[in-house]
């Protein structure tokens, strides 16, 4: 029995310092993420690109494609370290990516500005590590930018933001972009596609609707759900 008990203590001191292994090495690389040279994507057609992560990406992306200017809204995984990430590898929170979307948009009709209200307009923003009932690394909030100009529209915001909510802050961690993975197949539309789908009834829908409700101005036509 003593022998036993001594063998569940050596296994828990061992996961405990895996464990918080991971956590310095994950947060390391954050730390280095956070200080690299932002990548810039080239228009083409005259669309801009912009990255955002903010919870489940089927939420996310429904959200922005009911936006005014928004040509598409593409699920994927941004914000790690690794290769390739999978939905998988980023479900076991080891990856250091976050569920995310890319947003193909007009300039001339929505500003990236814009955007970010939406982003922050959407979400809960005082929420740590996941958006909702979705809870891990992998759903936390991240907003990239691509140059200083989005930087400091992104940090302006945040500021008026953290003033409102004192003394509570906005949780979104603020990265330069560096790559997008686009998600498997099954992910694109998904909210779209699978309408019955218990989480897109439960949550998804409801979120959206919670922000076509706050933001009707700048809806497409016949975007309301």
């Amino acid at each position: 029995m003593k022998k036993s008990l001594s063998y569940l203590a050596v296994l828990t001191l061992f996961l405990v310092s895996t464990a918080c292994s991971q956590q310095k090495t994950d947060r390391a690389t954050q730390v280095k993420a956070q200080k690299s040279d932002p990548v810039e994507v080239a228009m083409k057609d005259g669309k801009a690109h912009a990255y955002f992560a903010s919870g489940c990406f089927w939420c996310v992306e429904a959200v922005y494609e009911s936006v005014k200017g928004v040509e598409e809204s593409i699920s994927g995984y941004a914000g790690g370290h690794t290769e390739n990430p999978t939905y998988e590898s980023s479900n076991t929170g080891k990856t250091g990516h976050a569920e995310a979307v890319e947003i193909i948009y007009d300039p001339k009709v929505v500003s990236f500005a814009t955007l970010v209200d939406v982003y922050f307009g959407s979400q809960n923003v005082t929420q740590v590590n996941g958006q909702g009932p979705d809870n891990g690394s992998q759903y936390r909030t991240i907003i990239f930018y691509q140059n200083a100009e989005q930087k400091k529209i992104i940090e302006e915001k945040i500021a008026a933001l953290n003033k409102k909510l004192a003394p509570k802050e906005v949780a979104s961690e603020v990265y330069p972009f560096e790559k997008f993975w686009v998600a498997e197949d099954y992910h694109q539309n998904y909210e779209k596609l699978n309408p019955e789908n218990g989480y897109i009834k439960g949550v998804s829908i409801p979120r959206l609707k919670k922000f076509q409700a706050k933001f009707p101005d700048i809806l497409k036509d016949g975007a309301k759900h």
